[in-house]
């Protein structure tokens, strides 16, 4: 019976993931270009989480804090993959919130999956020279 139960655990988890994004997400290459467009043709940051999902609002200051302070620089672009499932979808978001950082081109440069911090976003914007190097 012990098994019977595992097997239905996952058949239900299997369905329910299926649900919730449609499909199984193909694979992602570095080729991959944003979605996500825009008017300018700026570096960009683009968080794919859920205005619902505890570590997106987290977030959420902080990306409005960094469209804010960093405009003229960088696009910081929130997309609500349970409100738009075909977004998540066409890159492979697998769990929320994930982080894409895209060059100016639109290619993908950095993906992180997970809550990530003020300094950890703009390390990985230094990182890719998208934001000039901090000042010590």
């Amino acid at each position: 019976m012990r098994i019977r139960s595992g097997l239905y655990t996952t058949i239900i988890t299997l369905l329910f993931i299926s649900f919730v994004f449609g499909q199984i997400p193909s694979p992602v290459t570095p080729e991959s270009t944003s979605p996500v467009k825009t008017k300018m043709n700026l570096p960009r940051m683009v968080d794919y989480g859920a205005d619902k999902c505890v570590p997106c609002k987290a977030m959420a200051p902080i990306l409005k804090e960094l469209q804010s302070q960093y405009k003229d620089q960088v696009e910081v672009v929130f997309v609500d993959v349970w409100k738009d499932r075909t977004a998540g979808q066409k890159v492979g978001i697998k769990l929320i919130p994930t982080q894409i950082f895209y060059d100016a081109s639109g290619k993908e440069v950095a993906r992180h999956e997970g809550f990530i911090s003020r300094e950890d976003i703009l390390n990985e914007l230094r990182k890719h020279k998208f934001l000039p190097a901090e000042n010590k």
